[in-house]
């Protein structure tokens, strides 16, 4: 243990947060997509074995990841929901491999406050939980005590195409905000995700995406963006998982123009070039 009780892994969880949390205040940031899972929609089963994660992750970071976003259970529209001790057991051969090989700040994708004990104990500095830390009754302490970082979900059980999307999102991060700050959790720490392709029509998932800014100026906080090769674009430009590139880039330079900070993406590079055009238009 290091003077004033914090361990080692403690102390770099901290400065890794610090330093990621600066970079969404002064930029914009990518968040480079890894899933460890043999299911999910895009890339499940290609980076379950620990050699084949850091390699993802190194690329990743290579191109331009901020973060890497690290999930270890799929949560796609009609997936299998799976124990914490699963969701454990898929990480614990990964995580320490790729905290210790990949500098870089990671995240722990995962709604159960377990799994984000283990993941933040290790040396993970954020927390995405797309249910907002209101599906696990324990999640908000989880965060609050472990000190890590938190993206807050919108999400749904059901479709309901007669709602305002964008009022009952804001009911969700009312409570949602104050769930963390009953925990403790300090409001400097949360960023915001509208929960795109989650509970949501395609027009609730349109007016969920035009909402940005309203939710950027409202709360006062980032919103991060996860559009990456969803079915969003199937429905709107008939693509399949592999041609949905242009679909995503194009979402994400209009939310980027609406405020967005975080973008949550499988194709770091072609993200950093799209947004480096943008930059050089909007900015010179």
């Amino acid at each position: 243990m290091l003077e004033g009780g914090m361990s080692q892994t403690a102390t770099t969880m901290t400065a890794r947060r610090d330093a990621f949390l600066r970079t969404v205040a002064e930029r914009r940031a990518l968040m480079g997509i890894l899933n460890v899972t043999p299911d999910s929609f895009s890339d499940g089963g290609r980076f379950n074995a620990p050699d084949a994660a850091v390699v993802q992750a190194k690329k990743l970071v290579a191109d331009g990841a901020d973060i890497i976003d690290v999930g270890a259970e799929s949560t796609r529209p009609g997936h299998t929901p799976i124990t914490a001790e699963e969701e454990i057991r898929r990480l614990a051969p990964l995580l320490d491999a790729l905290l210790t090989e990949v500098d870089a700040p990671f995240s722990i994708d995962t709604y159960k406050a377990a799994t984000a004990r283990y993941a933040v104990e290790r040396g993970v500095c954020v927390i995405n939980d797309v249910w907002g830390l209101q599906r696990d009754p324990a999640m908000a302490a989880a965060v609050a005590e472990t000190g890590a970082a938190v993206v807050v979900m919108h999400n749904r059980d059901n479709v309901d195409p007669a709602l305002d999307i964008v009022a009952d999102m804001k009911r969700f991060f009312d409570r949602s905000l104050d769930l963390a700050r009953q925990a403790g959790i300090l409001r400097a720490h949360v960023m915001l995700d509208p929960g795109i392709g989650f509970g949501k029509t395609k027009v609730q998932n349109l007016a969920a995406l035009r909402a940005t800014d309203r939710l950027a100026v409202e709360y006062g906080l980032p919103v991060l963006i996860g559009v990456s090769r969803k079915s969003l674009f199937g429905l709107l430009i008939g693509a399949d998982v592999d041609a949905r590139l242009i679909g995503t880039i194009a979402a994400n330079l209009a939310t980027l123009a609406r405020g967005a900070r975080i973008f949550r993406v499988h194709d770091v590079a072609d993200h950093r070039a799209a947004f480096a055009v943008w930059d050089a238009i909007e900015h010179g």
